[in-house]
């Protein structure tokens, strides 16, 4: 069995490592390590379950971000979802925004 492969686009690696300090600005984690901690559990998602875990294919009004995608729910607040292109075992993330975004409505 071939080894996935899993790569993630510059622009979404940038929101991701911007995240980090967007998140301890906006004072949801009183301290940097507790918003490094979280990105990283995304990008921990990402790495380890997302080839796991059961994914949907994208609605016709968001297929811009990707053609399939999958969510991650961190706590009961937030759930982010993660976009991507797949072929075989190749996953490319496209893109990735959360609940708290209204472009989301169609899912």
């Amino acid at each position: 069995m071939e080894k996935v492969k899993i790569e993630i686009l510059p622009e979404v690696i940038t929101f991701l490592n911007e995240l980090v300090a967007l998140l301890f600005y906006k004072e949801y984690f009183g301290f940097e390590d507790s918003a490094q901690f979280y990105v990283q559990k995304i990008y921990d998602f990402i790495e380890n379950d997302l080839i796991n875990f059961p994914h949907k294919t994208t609605p016709n009004k968001l297929k811009r971000f990707g053609s399939y995608y999958a969510f991650f729910r961190p706590n009961n607040r937030t759930t982010w979802y993660i976009f991507f292109e797949k072929s075989y075992n190749r996953y490319l993330i496209t893109y990735l925004t959360n609940n708290h975004v209204k472009e989301l409505n169609d899912l």
